[in-house]
């Protein structure tokens, strides 16, 4: 069931990210593919307008991205491929990138987290709701700064995930619990790790476009 599962989520989230390019993007970028690909590449990697503290964010992020895919790999390929649980090696592996990945989500929480601020430009119809139900001018924003309301939703909704993925599989580990629970929390880990995957797919889809949008 988890595996069927988790292959039509995947598809229905990989054809749904393929199609927003033909749609969203220029056509300039679809004629050019690979000038396009190297220039999300030296957006993610080599950008060179940063300050320290945004160097040590990037830096941060592509290794949470690194462990992520490892840990991705590792997690669904025996569940998605071979319709099997982690074990041998694989299950080393990723045991060994889940602690960084949990890090790095650390850091990033609070590294974007003012970035990640809701502010009027975000829901304008809402602030026209409270408007006219309060009668009170609600002063708007006065930064430059363009509404991203997806990649917003993306980053909390990742890091809100990453307690109950991280939280599941520790408890499941721990003696206290019986029988039952473990396999409740085994389970627990596994749909929230399916979600956590395609939620990073979509944010990471979301970040790319709007690098090349600039």
């Amino acid at each position: 069931m988890y595996q069927k599962i988790s292959i039509y989520a995947f598809l229905i989230t990989i054809i749904g990210i393929v199609l927003s390019y033909f749609i969203g993007l220029d056509k300039e970028c679809l004629k050019h593919p690979i000038r396009t690909f190297v220039h999300i590449c030296t957006l993610v990697f080599l950008e060179q307008k940063l300050t320290f503290a945004g160097a040590i964010r990037k830096l941060v992020y592509l290794l949470a991205l690194l462990s992520f895919i490892i840990l991705a790999v590792t997690g669904f390929y025996p569940t998605l491929i071979k319709g099997e649980h982690i074990s041998g090696y694989l299950i080393m592996i990723h045991a060994t990138f889940a602690p960084i990945l949990a890090i790095c989500l650390a850091v990033l929480a609070v590294m974007w987290a003012g970035k990640s601020i809701f502010n009027t430009k975000d829901w304008p119809w809402f602030q026209r709701f409270v408007e006219r139900v309060t009668l009170v001018k609600i002063n708007e924003d006065s930064s430059d700064k363009k509404s991203r309301i997806g990649q917003k939703i993306g980053f909390w909704l990742i890091i809100f995930l990453s307690l109950p993925l991280i939280m599941s599989i520790i408890l499941s580990m721990l003696p206290y619990f019986g029988t039952y629970w473990q396999e409740l929390f085994i389970l627990m880990h596994r749909y929230t790790a399916l979600v956590f995957a395609i939620v990073v797919l979509i944010h990471t889809h979301l970040i790319i476009i709007a690098q090349i949008r600039q």
